[in-house]
């Protein structure tokens, strides 16, 4: 799957291809215009995904490289203009757009008891495992243990609900998790929340840990 916030999670087929651009032709469309109007593909190949820039103007990245072709790797950032998208390999049954759990790679520890599941923020970060969740309407505690330490977030129907880290309770705990690159997960459908502290959905939450990112790495 490809993730771009705000925009919802994409599917990738294991028949055909995707063509990323800022035509209105294109699969996955972009809405800035450092981008060629057909700019990259991604064509499914024996095993996985295989980018393949389509002679664009700017470029096409990976990891912070420029390539021409490059098999993807659960994790890899794709940089095209001054959008980054992520690639990530998820498990089926937590996905609302797939067709049928044959047409998605595992990248998730196989679910135990119903619908827990586990894995590490540096191949599905947390914005992307948030945008799964609220597509499939899930109730539950992600719980994240990351350079905050231990960290805990709630979910019900897919809103965020509460969130709880060493030194911050509520939306701003929820956005310090948000924001974390690296460490493991694990999701808990059977935990309820202790409290309600959070009045924002999935889009609000990742839009606001954005915004915060981009003026963090801005020169002051």
């Amino acid at each position: 799957m490809l993730f771009l916030p705000p925009l919802p999670p994409v599917a990738l087929s294991p028949s055909s291809s995707l063509v990323i651009g800022r035509s209105r032709h294109c699969d996955l469309r972009l809405p800035t215009g450092d981008a060629s109007r057909r700019h990259a593909e991604i064509v499914p190949v024996t095993g996985g995904y295989v980018l393949r820039d389509l002679a664009s103007t700017n470029g096409t990245f990976v990891n912070g490289e420029r390539v021409r072709e490059r098999q993807l790797r659960p994790g890899d950032r794709i940089r095209i203009g001054s959008n980054t998208i992520a690639f990530c390999q998820v498990q089926a049954p937590l996905e609302a757009s797939a067709s049928s759990a044959e047409d998605q790679t595992r990248l998730v520890e196989p679910p135990v008891g119903g619908e827990t599941f586990q894995g590490e923020l540096a191949e599905i970060p947390p914005y992307a495992l948030l945008q799964i969740l609220e597509l499939g309407r899930k109730t539950g505690m992600l719980e994240v243990d990351s350079e905050l330490g231990v960290s805990r977030l709630w979910l019900v129907a897919g809103r965020p609900v509460h969130a709880e880290t060493k030194d911050q309770v509520g939306f701003d705990a929820a956005l310090a998790i948000t924001g974390q690159a690296a460490g493991r997960f694990a999701f808990d459908p059977t935990v309820d929340p202790p409290e309600h502290t959070i009045e924002a959905s999935v889009t609000e939450l990742i839009l606001e840990a954005s915004r915060m990112l981009d003026e963090a790495d801005s020169p002051t």
